[in-house]
């Protein structure tokens, strides 16, 4: 043993004798040739243009910026209603028990490794979370009519949908509603679809603009693709009616437009996880087809896990099978395979029915908690006198309120009350509480009062 130490020994020393050997020649040759061959210090020294130096820097993104400026307040009364994140009643983001449980499991479980997933990804997540949407005993699983991939969050679904409807599907235009998301137009878009809009909110009346819509898809020409939010309309709050779904499904099929369903609040919107797949659940009842993006940020508060699939219901079980060996083609490019943490933790709780029961428990108590707060703010405007008829806060649903608010108005509350918010007045319901409202309340009143 020792001789083979004294080996290594000499053999490093050697190969140290030879570096500084072929330094001194370099440094010799360099002063040689000094002129004739100019040094990679002298090109990319400090002095000279970078290459990007015709970049410009770029704005903040106009949701998550809010969070940047919120950020560097330093007012202790500062309130952030920007970014669609649950918060505790103390202003505290939430990890649900029933999540850590199951993080808990994965832990205990020795005999977890941390190998690839496939390029579909987990395939009791993608089972599950379609039984989740469409319902255990929807027709359309049962036959193998569904093919569901495993995605990073809602904003991948959406985008791997995209790409492969650009490859795939004869009318590459999709229509997307007015207002939207405000990552809608830039997805698809940059997914090389021809983004156009349908008319959906009225701001007279704070509502739906049902007849607009029905005229914008009516004139739609065939086969365009309609992106349809599942429940929760972000960043409206407004949601058609039963009656008004079941209009849009049959306008839609007699012109054989294709639903794209955007679903980011499955239980999150009333407390129901049913409820809050109707409109998904009559698209796919008539057999027809139709792709949905899924998303566990907001559900199971799994926001930095990005946790999503895509589901694309097709005409018969062959086709299913087809299309997923396409999206492979579409993923496997793009993020090669998904992330294996986030996407178990959805699998033990939805296979689990004690864990399940939880989960539905914890996400009820959320979405009553959201709508509290619109009773509350609704019921402290009222008390105020503040101008103006308030009632769209209780009547509009889910995450975000769209107060009405203009620019001007919404600059205002933020220079002196400290309040954040996305610029189109829209706030997160679920950053308030019983504490942060009378304040929020009283700059809407100085807001309204003060600035047209």
């Amino acid at each position: 043993m020792e001789h083979k130490l004294d080996t290594t020994s000499d053999a490093a020393s050697r190969r140290l004798i030879t570096l500084a050997r072929h330094l001194e020649v370099s440094k010799l040759e360099s002063s040689e040739n000094k002129g004739l061959y100019p040094s990679i210090t002298s090109v990319f020294d400090g002095n000279s243009d970078s290459v990007f130096a015709h970049v410009v820097k770029a704005p903040e993104d106009p949701i998550l910026g809010v969070t940047v400026a919120y950020n560097k307040d330093p007012s202790p009364v500062k309130l952030n209603l920007g970014v669609g994140a649950y918060r505790t009643e103390d202003g505290k983001p939430l990890v649900l028990n029933v999540v850590r449980r199951a993080e808990q499991q994965l832990i205990n479980d020795r005999s977890r490794v941390k190998e690839y997933l496939p390029i579909t990804g987990l395939a009791e997540f993608n089972k599950l979370s379609a039984k989740l949407m469409f319902g255990a005993d929807s027709p359309a699983i049962k036959e193998n009519r569904v093919t569901t991939v495993q995605c990073l969050s809602g904003t991948g679904s959406l985008r791997v949908g995209g790409e492969f409807l650009v490859r795939h599907h004869h009318e590459r235009t999709i229509y997307i509603p007015q207002p939207t998301w405000g990552n809608h137009p830039k997805i698809f878009s940059l997914a090389g679809l021809s983004v156009k809009t349908y008319r959906y909110y009225d701001p007279d009346t704070r509502g739906l603009n049902f007849q607009g819509l029905l005229e914008d898809l009516g004139s739609a020409p065939s086969g365009a693709v309609v992106l349809l939010h599942a429940c929760a309309h972000n960043p409206t709050g407004v949601d058609p009616t039963i009656q008004q779904w079941e209009k849009i499904r049959q306008l839609m099929r007699s012109k054989a437009l294709l639903p794209f369903f955007d679903s980011a609040y499955q239980g999150f919107a009333s407390g129901s996880l049913d409820r809050d797949a109707q409109a998904v659940r009559m698209f796919v009842a008539d057999g027809g087809e139709c792709l949905l993006a899924q998303s566990y940020a907001k559900n199971m508060g799994l926001y930095g896990e990005r946790v999503g699939a895509l589901s694309i219901v097709c005409k018969t079980a062959d086709v299913a099978n087809r299309v997923e060996s396409q999206l492979k083609l579409v993923t496997r490019p793009m993020f090669s395979n998904p992330p294996i943490h986030g996407a178990s933790i959805v699998a033990i709780i939805l296979r689990d029915r004690s864990l399940f029961d939880e989960w539905t428990a914890e996400l009820k108590a959320m979405a009553d908690r959201i709508i509290s707060m619109r009773q509350k703010l609704f019921d402290a405007l009222r008390s105020r006198g503040t101008p103006g008829d308030w009632s769209h806060i209780i009547k509009q649903i889910g995450m975000f309120t769209f107060t009405g608010l203009n620019k001007e108005q919404v600059a205002f509350m933020t220079k002196e009350y400290h309040i954040y918010m996305t610029s189109d007045g829209r706030i997160s319901m679920a950053g308030l509480s019983s504490k942060t409202i009378p304040h929020l309340a009283d700059a809407i009143h100085a807001a309204v009062t003060r600035i047209s």
